[in-house]
């Protein structure tokens, strides 16, 4: 009798990744090093906006070690503009964007020169010695003032602060009735106004690049998430063909989105090194990396929803004002358009319109940061969802099961056109209800509120969904993106049976090495150490799109499937030659070809042998089983789950501290309970982050005042409480595994589920917001009766939408 094997996808295995990782046998950027190795430093722009009026490098030039010192107007010809690849509307205004600022610089960091030397050190120091005089300009921060028709301006040229208009409107799509008839005939209105601070994403590993020109062809090294992405754009912004370059993502430590781009970094040294036709070396410092590499979220959101008496939602009207900062990257003006599919989140608006004004500052660029205009949406509805909760004096919990969508209407199409596939978010939420001790907290709450104690309960919620696994690539063409959702993949039968798995998604933590090895060992047949994952090299895996947006599993590996699927089709002709059988006569399991009804089998392996050798094979067949595919989904992937946080906030004090987070996520199959694990605690500690701790400022010149990790604060292991997590399982319907998204599924959920709590800990108060991120201060300040914004222009805290005009744009 032969034993059953266990199968791989859904085993928790230790990561294969995990070994080299934490024994330092890692291979990041940073530590790789070629013979006659220049180094760069970039000198930056203490100014916010600024005329460079004269650049004098002749002192630097002599500063010992020093190679080179280049300016924007020595590289002009050679740097091209930095690349937008989402223009969201076809009247979209995208300003030139150098590496190297030319002749103005429109944020403090912004790179104007550039060092080359033997050393590092040498280049940092011989920074000292470039002498710049600016001409300082208005300065443009707060993203009210800017779409003002007297307001200063980022880029005079342009005539306006106004990037785009994208309006997204139910009644003229079709998907819905009309917002404002709602908001007219509403029983209830709710209106708020939210703020998303700025964030940075404060990545583990700096961002790093080595370029090697010396071969034939131009090889870069680069702490990317976006390898193939990068090359593209690298030879369209410099003019280097493409074909003449190679990406290599090495070790990548952690991107979070903040390495989904296209650097002014990457483009400098890959010209430096091809003027000087020597390899060079760039690694950011920590406060080079806060004030420089691009930033996320900060949005102004204006928000109205309408309702009946008994709580039944009847429409939703979003008004955002998007801060784009001085430039538009890689995918800036697309970022917030991601959100407007979300912002009726699990929820059955019959009417919605979303309008977002895309505003330029002079502040460092935002772009993708986790979650990318998801976690941005779901804040803002399930905020809204306490809000009117509290105006019909119902449970928060109620108010959201009275309008979720309910298990048996799935397939559901939402108020935005999207289908969700499958779902059950009365399973989720009675899960964590349990877990949570729903009703016992609630008790202890309603103790404390009677008895003046000084130190209060706060219960915070949310229930979320999101859309991901970036694609399909129909969606993203109809959306303006520059590129498509699809991915490719490869499999190698090696002639000992040993398999080499190529893949276009490019992992920075995420373990793909462990779940790619984990399906190809159930799909094949073959143990699970005998495969070995191969990507970030776009010469070892020339197709790709790389990972962001939750897609590696729903999308790259499918498409590892597919190939998987053609390798076994190829190898079952074999099998029935080798057999004398007719191929439909063969059944495949457990890596075996079996004639049906006898015990006659042969092994994938060894038809792998039997290929290499190519001895008896039928005729026309080729001698390789190798495959590749590329898989383009159906469909986004719709995770979902319910979040519930407990806060004690000391009134005396306004100190919040988080007593209990549970989170129940609907994931799907999952493949390795150990990832999933890792991807939803690492989600909630930058959701948490976000609500309580982190925040870019900036003060009234424009300056950073947050460029060090003793400003900006990052929380540690001690800031985060114990997680309680929990999971159930509704398979999608769209993709072969059944799986969905988890990579940002902690972020999107937290964030709200914090700061419902600390809220609803101080209603009594007569509070109803306090703004990101709850610090004691603000917290104090709000129950108090004060203002709980931060008072900074740069902060941009207590910010309001003023008019936007919402009357035109793409609908």
């Amino acid at each position: 009798m032969t034993a059953t094997v266990e199968p791989e996808v859904g085993k928790a295995r230790l990561r294969k990744e995990d070994a080299r990782l934490i024994t330092g046998r890692t291979r990041w950027t940073d530590n790789l090093t070629l013979p006659g190795l220049l180094h760069i430093e970039f000198l930056r722009s203490p100014s916010a906006h600024a005329r460079i009026v004269s650049i004098d490098t002749t002192e630097a030039k002599n500063k010992p070690g020093v190679i080179a010192v280049l300016t924007g107007a020595d590289i002009a010809a050679e740097q091209g503009s930095l690349p937008c690849a989402w223009p969201i509307t076809p009247d979209m205004k995208a300003p030139p964007a150098p590496s190297l600022a030319v002749d103005t610089v429109n944020f403090a960091g912004e790179a104007v020169a550039v060092v080359v030397a033997r050393t590092k050190y040498e280049a940092r120091d011989a920074l000292e010695a470039i002498e710049i005089d600016y001409e300082d300009l208005p300065v443009v921060l707060d993203m009210a003032a800017a779409v003002a028709d007297d307001a200063d301006l980022v880029h005079a040229d342009l005539g306006t602060n106004k990037s785009a208009l994208w309006v997204f409107d139910s009644a003229a799509a079709g998907t819905g009735g009309d917002v404002e008839e709602a908001i007219a005939g509403a029983e209830v209105l709710i209106e708020r106004t939210y703020r998303q601070q700025r964030l940075i994403p404060a990545f583990m590993e700096p961002r790093s690049v080595l370029v090697d020109p010396t071969g034939e062809q131009i090889t870069m090294w680069s702490a990317t998430q976006v390898p193939h992405i990068l090359r593209l754009m690298l030879a369209l912004t410099t003019g280097v063909p493409e074909h003449k370059i190679r990406v290599i993502a090495p070790d990548v430590g952690g991107g979070f989105g903040g390495k989904l781009q296209v650097t002014p970094e990457e483009v400098v040294t890959l010209v430096v090194a091809k003027r000087l036709g020597k390899p060079v070396k760039w690694t950011e410092s920590r406060s080079e990396s806060l004030v420089s590499a691009h930033h996320g979220r900060d949005q102004i959101q204006k928000l109205t929803l309408a309702a009946k008496s008994d709580g039944t939602v009847t429409g939703l009207k979003v008004e955002l004002l998007a801060d784009m900062g001085a430039y538009l990257r890689l995918v800036t003006p697309g970022v917030p358009i991601l959100g407007a599919f979300m912002f009726n989140a699990i929820y059955k608006f019959p009417a919605y319109h979303f309008a977002c004004t895309n505003v330029f500052t002079n502040k460092t660029p935002t772009d993708a940061y986790r979650g990318a205009g998801r976690p941005e949406a779901t804040f803002a509805i399930e905020r809204l969802m306490d809000e009117l909760a509290v105006e019909l004096g119902v449970d928060p919990l109620e108010i959201r099961e009275k309008n979720w969508i309910k298990h048996e209407e799935f397939p559901f199409t939402s108020v935005c056109g999207l289908q969700y596939d499958s779902g059950n978010y009365e399973a989720a939420t009675a899960k964590a209800k349990e877990l949570f001790d729903y009703d016992g907290l609630r008790a202890e709450q309603k103790q404390r509120r009677e008895s003046g104690d000084t130190m209060q309960l706060g219960i915070g919620i949310s229930t979320f969904t999101e859309m991901c696994g970036l694609a399909p690539s129909r969606v993203l063409g109809s959306l303006a993106y520059g590129a498509g959702g699809w991915e490719h993949a490869a499999i190698r039968m090696l002639p000992s049976g040993k398999v080499e798995v190529v893949t276009g998604s490019s992992a920075h933590g995420q373990g793909h090495e462990t779940a790619w090895s984990q399906i190809v060992a159930d799909q094949l047949g073959v143990p699970f150490e005998d495969i070995e994952v191969l990507h970030g090299d776009t010469q070892t895996s020339p197709k790709g799109l790389d990972t962001y947006g939750s897609r590696s599993l729903t999308v790259g590996a499918m498409a590892v499937l597919k190939a998987g699927d053609k390798v076994i089709e190829k190898a079952r002709r074999i099998a029935a030659h080798m057999m004398e059988c007719a191929e439909d006569d063969l059944e495949f399991a457990g890596g075996k070809f079996t004639v049906k009804g006898t015990e006659k089998a042969t092994g994938i392996t060894d038809i792998a042998l039997a290929v290499f050798a190519a001895h008896d094979l039928p005729d026309g067949v080729e001698p390789s089983l190798d495959s590749e595919a590329t898989y383009d989904p159906e469909n986004f992937s719709f995770p979902h789950g319910t979040h519930l946080c407990a806060v004690d906030v000391d009134t005396e004090t306004g100190f919040v501290k988080i007593r209990k987070y549970v989170c129940v996520d609907d994931i799907g199959t999952v493949v390795n309970p150990v990832i999933v694990e890792g991807q939803v605690h690492g989600g909630l500690a930058q959701g948490l982050a976000q609500a309580l701790y982190e925040e870019a400022v900036y003060d009234e010149s424009g300056t950073l005042t947050t460029g060090t990790l003793a400003d900006y604060l990052v929380p540690s292991a001690m800031d985060l409480p114990h997680f309680i997590t929990g999971r159930t399982e509704t398979p999608s319907t769209t993709n072969q595994l059944g799986v969905k998204g988890v990579g940002e599924a902690g972020t999107i959920a937290s964030t709200p589920a914090v700061v419902n709590a600390v809220v609803d800990a101080v209603r009594q108060f007569g509070v109803n917001d306090i703004e990101m991120p709850c610090t004691p201060m603000r917290v104090w300040t709000a129950i108090n009766g004060g203002p709980t914004d931060a008072g900074g222009t740069g902060a941009q805290a207590g910010g309001g939408l003023g008019s936007i005009d919402a009357t035109g744009g793409a609908q």
